[in-house]
């Protein structure tokens, strides 16, 4: 893939029950980059809930001349201090060789139509301080917050 293809070329769509394969290639380099180790079982969760209409998560697959080449992983949550909601975007990834390609650009743009067609106030994510390729994109079409991040795990 080359850098700057025209915007026209990519295409944002919904995950669809027959990209199962196409869609564990690109979660497995999204849990590389991430050093995740690759259990099948975590496959078959995560694809049981994209492809469950009933469960909160769903999936997004970004297309360049036909071609799938990025994912997101993204649900609805509540924001009680605002009486509103948002979508939460949990996983985007681009392949390597489509970076620079605008599928990352288009999936957050279509993540924003989704919550504008939803009533959701905003689109949150979070990523690694050091992921500065993306954070290179994240710095263009949205706001950087102040908020810190914990993780408090299950009481024993």
């Amino acid at each position: 893939m080359s850098d700057g293809a025209p915007a026209g070329r990519v295409r944002v769509r919904d995950v669809a029950p027959d990209d199962r394969e196409t869609w564990a290639e690109l979660y497995r380099g999204y849990r590389d980059f991430y050093e995740k180790p690759h259990d099948p079982a975590v496959y078959d969760t995560v694809w049981g809930w994209l492809t469950d209409p009933a469960h909160q998560t769903r999936g997004l697959i970004a297309e360049v001349d036909g071609t799938p080449v990025g994912l997101a992983h993204y649900r609805a949550y509540a924001r009680p201090i605002y009486g509103d909601s948002g979508l939460y975007l949990d996983d985007l990834f681009t392949a390597p060789d489509a970076r620079g390609t605008g599928a990352g650009t288009a999936t957050l743009h279509r993540l924003a139509e989704i919550a504008r067609d939803e009533g959701a106030s905003l689109v949150r994510w979070i990523t690694d301080e050091s992921n500065t390729t993306a954070r290179s994109l994240y710095d263009r079409v949205a706001t950087l917050t102040p908020w810190v991040t914990y993780d408090l795990r299950p009481a024993e």
